[in-house]
């Protein structure tokens, strides 16, 4: 990341913790009030836009709970979760079989 990124985004970090919207000026302001002076405006209006309307605070808390993990399978006493898991999973791809199958309908793509 250039120093012009990190500039940016301390700024806009800087404003989003005051509570004050984040825009091009108010971006361009705090970076010159730390004696940066190499940041093209460009840069600015880039994070402006790309913040417009969110909040930043709630976008910065919600980064560790994505979701994107699948839940670990809980074993009860004698183990019945993790028999009837395969059992499903057998039963899913036999209907997905049954669904892509062209072959019973009597004609293909291009016939």
């Amino acid at each position: 990341m250039s120093n012009s990124e990190l500039a940016t985004s301390y700024a806009a970090l800087i404003l989003a913790d005051d509570d004050v919207e984040v825009t091009p000026d108010k971006l361009q302001t705090l970076i010159k009030a730390a004696n940066i002076d190499d940041v093209e405006s460009i840069w600015t209006t880039l994070f402006a836009k790309a913040l417009e309307g969110k909040n930043v605070k709630d976008m910065l808390m919600s980064i560790g709970s994505g979701g994107g993990a699948a839940a670990a399978p809980t074993v009860g006493a004698g183990g019945g979760a993790t028999d009837t898991a395969p059992e499903e999973v057998k039963e899913e791809k036999k209907e997905e079989e049954k669904e892509e199958s062209d072959e019973d309908m009597g004609f293909g793509l291009f016939d």
